[in-house]
């Protein structure tokens, strides 16, 4: 494959590997410049290029040669990939926010028959302490009206 503008292959080769989607830096750390074909097979053709090939007008070298069109496909196909994995990690989250409102729903109800029980205890416990004191407090009674009975006679 060439990488010169007249070339009709699409694919971008650079000795890094194959540039999937828009190119930002060619291999050699030279920019990307995008530039226009004049040739007879593909006019008026955009095609990305690496600014030193560029300046140094090289042609058949490895440096970054893209055309335009092929990398915004490749870029969007990209971005749809990556749109289609944020979409399944929502829908994760999603399911795993529905579990963690079921675990607070469930929370909820046993705290709230754990409260039931504990204000039942209290009130037998409550209960059963008033029953217990009914006797002592009726002696009480009792016995401060013969106290006050006595000293009305003495």
């Amino acid at each position: 494959m060439t990488n010169i503008s007249g070339a009709s292959s699409g694919s971008s080769t650079t000795r890094r590997g194959r540039v999937v989607g828009v190119p930002m830096v060619c291999w050699c750390g030279a920019e990307i410049v995008g530039k226009i074909s004049k040739s007879d097979p593909n006019p008026y053709r955009r095609y990305f290029r690496c600014a030193f090939a560029v300046s140094n007008k090289l042609m058949d070298d490895n440096h970054v040669f893209k055309w335009v069109d092929e990398a915004l496909l490749n870029e969007v196909d990209r971005l749809s990939s990556e749109a289609k994995r944020l979409e399944q990690m929502v829908r994760e989250s999603e399911i795993v926010f529905d579990g963690a409102e079921y675990e607070k729903m469930v929370f909820d109800k046993v705290l709230m028959k754990v409260e039931e029980e504990v204000f039942q205890k209290v009130e037998s416990v409550v209960s059963e302490s008033q029953r217990y004191m009914k006797k002592p407090m009726i002696v009480g009674i009792v016995v401060c009206m013969i106290v006050v009975g006595l000293g009305n006679f003495i």
